[in-house]
């Protein structure tokens, strides 16, 4: 049984977040508070696997509270914020700051959301949360620096190709990992991050100042090119279509695939068909299995695959599906993964060209 505390100062979210909750079988929630200061007491007191946290509160904002709660008694968090831009710039913050997951709250709560609530709990349930979440950040590379000697041999024809990766929950700590040491001359990368509408804009303008490559929100029709990373908007599946050396996006409306969109399996699937052995493919932490029969697929294609190690997860769900299809060639810590994809760049770079 996952025991939940919901932290919210509307009364009225806290009734539909318990009732939502409630009703699933496997999740029990021990108590609910108004403000920081009555989650803090009940925290000690009740000691629940996971909490749901607001950011706006009054006494205390939920980031202030979120920082303290790390240091002193982690607790795996789902962050829930209104859809507004400045509620997504401050749920990527609360991510950096230790929570798991994050969800938007809309004025209208229905089925789908409560649904959404309780992926998102057990998620967190599932996830690995230590004191402070603080790691040293990874070495960056400014735009403006040289290539070192040991990546500029094959510049002139290391970026070709496309990257794929998927990620979940933990992903936007993992995406600065891999994003920020890789230099300008890194093929064009495409990435599904489950998470919802416009909260994927801050993930991609967050990550685009932290090294050399340029990461924005992808858009129908945009040209995959080398130094370039696009993140999939939160509410449409990204295909890839083309050719080698003249790929571009595809964003398509639809159902959700594997109860999410937009889903890993529909880019990797797109990547198979149309890049092939041009490909790499990278999975990295996230619970359920969303991408590991796309990576299959990728990897039967040709394509060199790698996923996170469960050391490094926050979640080992995703990975360990893709494992278990057997459509992965290296199973990598997090922090060894960017050096892996250009040593794979590089061995394609002096391959003959298809």
């Amino acid at each position: 049984m996952i025991r939940v505390l919901i932290v919210d100062d509307s009364a009225v979210v806290r009734s539909l977040f318990r009732e939502g909750l409630s009703s699933d079988p496997e999740i029990e929630v021990v108590g609910e508070a108004p403000d920081p200061y009555v989650a803090r007491d009940l925290i000690v007191k009740l000691k629940p696997d996971v909490l749901t946290l607001d950011i706006e509160m009054p006494r205390m904002d939920g980031l202030t509270f979120l920082g303290k709660l790390m240091k002193h008694f982690p607790v795996p968090t789902v962050v829930c914020s209104s859809i507004t831009r400045g509620g997504s710039d401050k749920a990527m913050e609360a991510l950096s700051r230790g929570a798991v997951e994050v969800m938007s709250k809309n004025q209208e709560v229905g089925r789908a959301m409560v649904n959404e609530l309780v992926r998102k709990v057990k998620a967190a349930a599932s996830s690995r949360v230590q004191k402070q979440m603080v790691t040293p950040a990874p070495a960056m590379i400014r735009r403006d620096q040289p290539v070192a000697p040991s990546l500029a041999t094959p510049v002139g024809r290391m970026a070709r190709g496309i990257i794929a990766v998927g990620s979940s929950t933990g992903g936007p700590d993992a995406l600065s990992r891999l994003l920020t040491p890789l230099p300008a001359v890194t093929p064009g990368i495409v990435i599904v991050q489950h998470m919802p509408p416009m909260f994927t804009a801050s993930l991609a303008e967050r990550l685009d100042r932290q090294g050399a490559l340029e990461v924005r929100e992808a858009k129908d029709g945009d040209v995959i090119q080398p130094g370039l990373a696009l993140v999939a908007p939160g509410d449409r599946h990204l295909l890839i279509q083309g050719r080698p050396g003249h790929y571009r996006v595809v964003l398509k409306d639809g159902p959700r695939v594997g109860l999410h969109k937009p889903a890993v399996e529909v880019l990797f699937r797109s990547v198979a068909k149309a890049a092939g052995s041009d490909a790499m493919g990278v999975i990295l932490t996230g619970m359920g299995a969303d991408g590991a029969k796309g990576m299959k697929t990728m990897h039967d294609a040709g394509a060199w695959t790698i996923a996170q190690d469960e050391e490094s997860c926050v979640v080992y769900g995703m990975p360990r599906e893709a494992v278990a299809a057997g459509g992965v060639d290296e199973i990598v810590s997090m922090d060894s993964i960017p050096a892996h994809l250009l040593q794979a760049a590089q061995r394609r770079a002096t391959a003959p060209v298809a």
